[in-house]
Parts: C-alpha cells; sequence; structure tokens
C-alpha cells in the first residue's frame, strides 16, 4: 500500500487544545431534529472556541451538500455563523468532506477562511514536551471491502458527474438529494444500531494497522463509522473513531494534558 498523505506540522501553544469532530448530518431525519441538532453542536462550538486553537471539523457536517458556482442550500446559517465567528477570532478551521458533502467547492474557503481537505492528512503536533504524529480524515472509502461504495465514489467524484448534475435547478437537485438521504443509513438508525463489528472485519481499523505497518502515527482519527471507538493499533498507536451527533454527540480532545474521546 502506497503512502501518499498530505504532510502538515502544527505547533501547539501551551493551553491550547485540538478539537475533532464529525458526522453531524444536518439535514437528518427531518427539520425539527435537525435544528435541535444544531443547536447542540453550536452549544459545544461555544465551549471549546474557549482554548482552541485548530478545530477539525471531519466530515459529513451535512446529510447533503452540493456547491453551485453561485448557490449553496439554504439552511443551517446558525452552524454557518458560528464557524464564521471563531474563524474571525483567529482560530483555525479545518474541515474535511465526507461522503455526504463531497461536493463543497470553495464556499467554506473564501467566506470562513477554513482549509478544506478531500484526503486524509498527516500531522506532526509539537509541543514543549515532544511531537505527537496524527492522520486525520473521514475515512470514507478507506480499508478493504465496500467495494460499491468504493464504485460510488469515483463516479460522484467525476468531474463530468458533477457538471451534469450541476445543469439541475437547485429545486430538482435538492429534491433528488432529499428523496437519497432518507434511504440512508443515519435517516433510519435512530437507536444507534450499529455495532463493533469485531478487529477483522472493521475497515477503518485494518486500514489503520495497514498504515502502521508501513508509516507510525500515535493517532489515527476518524468519521463515517458511526460508532465511537477508542482501540489499540499497536501499543503505541490508537485508532479514535469520532462516532455521530444523531443519536449521541462525541469529540476528541488533544492538548498536552490529555488525549481523550468525550461526550458532549
Amino acid at each position: 500500500m502506497a503512502l501518499d498523505f498530505a504532510q502538515k506540522t502544527i505547533h501547539l501553544t501551551e493551553g491550547k487544545s485540538l478539537y475533532f469532530a464529525s458526522d453531524f448530518h444536518l439535514g437528518v431525519p427531518d427539520r425539527a431534529r435537525s435544528l435541535e441538532r444544531e443547536k447542540k453542536v453550536i452549544s459545544w462550538l461555544d465551549e471549546v472556541q474557549k482554548d482552541a486553537q485548530v478545530i477539525f471539523l471531519v466530515g459529513d457536517l451535512f446529510d447533503f451538500w452540493f456547491e453551485y458556482k453561485q448557490v449553496v442550500p439554504k439552511g443551517f446559517v446558525r452552524f454557518l455563523g458560528k464557524l464564521a465567528e471563531i474563524s474571525d477570532k483567529g482560530i483555525e478551521l479545518v474541515i474535511f468532506t465526507g461522503n455526504h458533502d463531497m461536493w463543497m467547492r470553495d464556499y467554506f474557503e473564501k467566506e470562513l477562511n477554513a482549509l478544506v481537505s478531500r484526503n486524509p492528512v498527516s500531522y506532526r503536533i509539537r509541543t514543549a514536551s515532544g511531537t505527537t504524529s496524527l492522520l486525520t480524515g473521514h475515512g470514507d472509502g478507506l480499508g478493504p471491502g465496500d467495494f460499491t461504495y468504493k464504485k460510488l465514489k469515483i463516479l460522484f467524484e467525476n468531474p463530468v458527474a458533477r457538471w451534469a448534475f450541476r445543469q439541475l435547478h437547485p429545486d430538482v437537485s435538492l429534491r433528488i438529494a432529499n428523496a437519497w438521504s432518507r434511504h440512508s443509513r443515519i435517516s433510519n438508525n435512530e437507536k444507534g444500531e450499529d455495532t463493533f463489528k469485531g478487529e477483522d472485519q472493521e475497515w477503518l481499523y485494518l486500514f489503520c494497522k495497514e498504515t502502521e505497518n508501513i508509516q507510525h502515527h500515535d493517532l489515527y482519527i476518524f468519521g463515517h463509522r458511526h460508532l465511537p471507538l477508542d482501540l489499540p493499533v499497536t501499543g503505541n498507536s490508537r485508532y479514535i473513531n469520532l462516532g455521530e451527533w444523531v443519536n449521541d454527540s462525541r469529540y476528541f480532545r488533544f492538548n498536552t494534558e490529555e488525549a481523550q474521546l468525550k461526550k458532549w
């Protein structure tokens, strides 16, 4: 397995933290419950911005997102406004696209000064006490298996397919997307039925194991799985899955004092 992750370094200031969260899926299962979840996310952002140096939002923030050149989906103004406020305070925002919001263009970069990444990124976090390496991204399409989705992802990321979808009027395209969302696993999994499949069946965990054999990371932090996990990859490496916010509310905090998956 060849590794071609982008490499970046963060110099973490004493007293500051890095925060990671994913899979808000704003938009499902209906407007009322999505609005309630949006307010919960905002309350979390209000709290973590007190000591945040970087906030990583690791994909599927929306259950569907498609940017036309001059149009974005309406709604989620509280969430977007809070991100703008945080960015204006000088807190860095890093957003990874997920399988539900892979069609981000440049809106978040231009409006929120966010760094948008479509693939996992390898970070070196430097502090006064040493360096921690971590690999983070949404996690979709990684590891063995899930061949149907991997084929769909190739289609969805194809520039011709994106151009064809863009020719639809937004009212039509969003109607199609919302119908698709109603059949998604998160829309039909209100009781949190995702369960741990075992180390030999968890694709993202297997991806971490394969990667660790080639390039060491102290932490692997992903979303997508909808199941909060904190598993050892090796004796000095951990796989963190951030879970989701439709049925649960988890986030990961990293600083010189702790590296912990927490519940909001």
